[in-house]
């Protein structure tokens, strides 16, 4: 393969945010179809071989029943056929390069090309496309060289992005992280914005059967929010050694405002808890109880863990202990630390739906279904059969039609209504998903700018 034939092609909007597939490969000619690859095992003394094809705009063949595979983990997991693997690490054409070899050069040329119109307008504060790209290399390098890997917040990870919570950019990162080879470790949509985490790389084998979270094609877990996100979750726990005594379980909750107190024999074992409803029961039954006797079971669970399964502990028990990544009591959750959490999501929740309605009430009579339905939906893919159908997307469709908006005869700025509403449609998302992440300051205030507006021109 030239070197001409193989700069040719790469785009820059791989570096934001969309995986590279091997049809990016075979479009930047950096592969052809036909091309042998190989898959070597030298600790299991195995070798598996398949081919590139263009079928499906660009995947692997395996030669045992010819099937076609878009995501090259799972081509590895199915020629293998148990566990999971990197399948770019994976796979080596017969020239010796890997296919992650070649996929960090589409991205490098990708890089040097000019940035897409609009990057430039970006603040200052916010790093570039390309930026971005030359940081995730030089974490991949440490991550390679056995170096100390790239240590930051995951609010810090988010700012590399531009953003300040993690529902609109999620996906974004994922993809350009695995684009990298990399993973942070623990997950940063597992733990909450304070917590440090790891840039590490994908790891190349595991005994799981699912296809490694590389390329796309494993199920995607929609995440909700975790135990970690909870903020005390992983902000370090005070205990009390099985030792002390009671009077100093009592001092130690009093000085810090702690309704209850792990008793622990190190960062790893726990013996359980005291609490003042379990002091006042021991101290009742024997005015010189120890700290024994006041101890009760203390629950456990993991910072992975779903929180919606957990809520029941926590109404149950009050609270929970939380292993971290390491698998040490990394903090405590309790009742009030979940009614913080979200307690402030209520009033932009309510704000937000009264914002719907009054959108939906707008649109249902100011337009025929007839004329909504050639704006959002004009190839009838979505047969839209009522107004109730609508979604908060299709309100910002509507309204933002120049000639839907026309129809309104509001004597206001029509790019400037629906950029807000876009944004405020961003926030319903995360509400409506419950992310933990704190809204943005000034979100309550917009939502009730825009609801004033359609007071004042529909009331």
């Amino acid at each position: 393969m030239s070197e001409t034939e193989s700069s040719t092609s790469a785009h820059p909007y791989l570096l934001d945010g969309r995986r590279v597939t091997i049809g990016d490969l075979l479009e930047a000619h950096l592969l052809a179809a036909g091309d042998k690859l190989t898959f070597h095992r030298p600790r299991k003394n195995e070798t598996h071989h398949a081919e590139v094809s263009a079928e499906g705009g660009g995947t692997i063949r395996l030669p045992a029943g010819g099937k076609v595979y878009r995501s090259p983990s799972r081509a590895a997991g199915v020629a293998v056929g148990s566990g999971s693997f990197d399948g770019w690490s994976a796979w080596q054409t017969d020239s010796g390069l890997f296919l992650d070899a070649l996929r960090q050069q589409l991205l490098d040329q990708a890089a040097a090309q000019p940035q897409p119109a609009g990057e430039a307008d970006k603040t200052a504060r916010v790093p570039t496309a390309a930026e971005r790209h030359e940081w995730l290399k030089s974490a991949r390098q440490a991550a390679d060289t056995g170096a100390e890997p790239v240590s930051l917040s995951v609010r810090d990870l988010l700012g590399w992005w531009g953003a300040t919570g993690r529902g609109a950019v999620r996906e974004q990162i994922e993809a350009e992280l695995a684009n990298h080879g990399l993973v942070t470790q623990p997950p940063f949509e597992q733990v909450n914005l304070e917590s440090t985490i790891q840039l590490v790389r994908v790891p190349s084998e595991s005994a799981s059967t699912a296809s490694s979270a590389g390329d796309g094609e494993a199920a995607v877990r929609e995440p909700g929010p975790t135990v970690g996100t909870i903020a005390s979750s992983m902000a370090g726990v005070t205990g009390i050694k099985p030792a002390a005594d009671l009077d100093e379980a009592v001092t130690q909750m009093l000085l810090n405002d702690f309704s209850q107190l792990p008793v622990m024999s190190g960062p790893y074992k726990v013996i359980g808890a005291v609490t003042w409803k379990s002091i006042a029961q021991a101290r009742h039954r024997n005015g010189e109880s120890t700290l024994a006797q006041a101890t009760v079971e203390a629950r456990e669970v993991r910072y992975d863990h779903d929180l919606i399964d957990v809520l029941p502990v926590i109404a149950q028990h009050d609270f929970v202990l939380v292993r971290g990544p390491k698998n040490d009591i990394a903090g405590i959750v309790t009742a009030s630390d979940v009614a913080l959490a979200y307690g402030t999501l209520a009033s932009p929740f309510l704000l937000v739906g009264e914002l719907d309605q009054r959108l939906r009430a707008l649109i249902t009579d100011r337009y025929t279904l007839a004329e909504v339905t050639a704006v959002c939906d004009p190839n009838h893919t979505r047969n839209l059969a009522s107004f109730d159908a609508l979604t908060f997307g299709d309100y910002v469709r509507v309204l933002s039609n120049p000639a839907c908006w026309q129809q309104l005869g509001w004597r206001l700025d029509r790019v400037a209504v629906t950029r807000r509403l876009d944004d405020i449609r961003k926030i319903r998302n995360d509400l409506m998903h419950f992310n933990p992440d704190p809204l943005p300051r000034n979100a309550e205030p917009r939502v009730r700018a825009v609801i004033d507006i359609l007071r004042t021109y529909t009331d």
